[in-house]
């Protein structure tokens, strides 16, 4: 082939061997994961750190594994060497070797894998039906009015829930609607226990937590139920789903709102701790303040405006004075009236947000006390006191020319502590600039 043949031939991508490593996992991620493999154990191995190595084999072939740590610590039996195995986990690629892996989330001898593969098919089928998009979940509330609790009386997930709840939110109510939890009786108990809490939900519930502790996936069954899934679809209010262990997934955790690696954490979904909201106090605390300066500021402001425009403004400033005053009792009362139910932590924001709304009172009647003092000194009757007068005509317009004076003319003279009627007898311009010559 010449060479202007082989230049006008596409030319392929070159890849770095990390980059080609990442795309090929993500790959097998798209297309295989999760994955269930059966076979047989080999070379089976614990590390001091706790994490298993072992491949999966059979006559035609072999696959790595690994089990860290947390999966291991869950299983239920010793795997040895030729032991036929059901490992279930996810395709991915050990990078800094190239090797393709199994990582194993859950290992079990053969014989499970038939319902595990039920489970898979269910699972596409109820997918199919839209049971488990995303668009339809919704969000936890923020402080539920009330919390429903489905789990077994007798279960470990029971105590587990009811003391994350009682450490985080005590003062919030807990509806129990027990239930079984495994068993070919669960899957109807458990509806009629959804059920019930439906009949009380909103206003009275504001979310729904349905918890077991772990086990195998026989144990678990109940919850990859048909049934029991478009049930808790039809939920009025979000459920919390935490069944098993952080990697048991069961059909129960697609369809509800939020799924939770266990009834632990489904509790703490819900339950805020105390610390959150006393730094939410402490924010409301700093935005109150804040908005409290910037309002009385404004008012400061308006109020050296309307001075500014008036003669006499004593009767303004007292009315601005109880404005004032009437305002900061209200926002004092109300800032009190929510607070009143807090804790001993809501009462020290009380008292804070009274000391400072007090100082910052005092301030503006300080201030608006200088005000009326430096305003009542600029008083025209003030002035009328050191023997000035102020002369108008019949028609009580402001004398303040010679010029606007006539021979004869009567006009009014307003003194300190009254006023006379005056007649102008004859008029004289000053020659340093405008004077008035009285009359009698």
């Amino acid at each position: 082939m010449s060479h202007n043949a082989s230049s006008a031939l596409p030319q392929s991508r070159v890849w770095a061997v990390g980059a080609l490593c990442r795309a090929v996992a993500d790959a097998l991620d798209a297309r295989f994961n999760p994955v269930v493999v059966r076979g047989e154990i080999s070379g089976f191995s614990r590390a001091s750190s706790g994490h298993c190595y072992f491949s999966l084999k059979d006559e035609a072939g072999q696959l790595r594994c690994a089990m860290f740590r947390r999966a291991a610590s869950l299983l239920d039996f010793a795997p040895r060497e030729g032991d036929q195995v059901e490992a279930r986990g996810r395709l991915a690629v050990y990078e800094p070797r190239g090797d393709l892996q199994l990582v194993v989330e859950s290992l079990s001898r053969a014989g499970q894998g038939a319902l595990f593969e039920q489970f898979l098919q269910r699972k596409a089928r109820l997918e199919g039906l839209g049971l488990f998009d995303s668009a339809r979940k919704r969000p936890l509330p923020v402080i539920p009015r009330a919390i429903g609790l489905v789990t077994s009386p007798g279960a470990a997930a029971l105590h587990d829930v009811a003391t994350a709840l009682r450490r985080r939110v005590p003062h919030i109510p807990v509806v129990l609607a027990p239930a079984l939890v495994q068993g070919a009786a669960a899957p109807a108990d458990l509806i009629r226990a959804l059920r019930s809490l439906y009949e009380l939900a909103d206003p009275q519930l504001d979310v729904i937590l349905l918890v077991r502790g772990g086990g195998s996936i026989e144990d678990l069954w109940a919850f990859n139920d048909e049934q029991l899934a478009h049930t808790i679809v039809q939920s009025p209010v979000p459920v919390v789903c935490g069944v098993g262990h952080e990697t048991d997934f069961t059909i129960a955790d697609f369809c509800a709102d939020v799924r939770a690696p266990t009834p632990t954490a489904a509790a703490e979904l819900v339950s805020a701790s105390r610390e959150t909201w006393l730094g939410a106090l402490d924010l409301i605390e700093g935005r109150l303040s804040d908005a409290l300066t910037q309002r009385l500021d404004t008012l400061a402001q308006r109020l050296d405006r309307a001075t500014a425009r008036l003669g006499r403004p004593s009767g303004m400033i007292a009315r601005q004075q109880m404005a004032c005053a009437h305002l900061a009792q209200r926002l004092h009362q109300g800032a009190l009236s929510r607070m009143a139910d807090r804790s001993l932590a809501h009462e020290r924001l009380q008292e804070r947000l009274a000391r400072a709304l007090d100082q910052s009172l005092a301030r503006q009647v300080q201030a608006l006390h200088h005000a009326k003092t430096r305003l009542q000194l600029l008083d025209p009757a003030l002035v009328l006191q050191r023997g000035y007068a102020l002369l108008s005509d019949k028609e009580g317009r402001a004398l303040s020319s010679i010029a606007q004076l006539e021979a004869g003319a009567e006009i009014s003279a307003r003194l300190a502590d009254g006023q006379a009627q005056l007649k102008v007898l004859a008029k004289e311009q000053s020659r340093d600039g405008p004077t008035h010559e009285g009359g009698q």
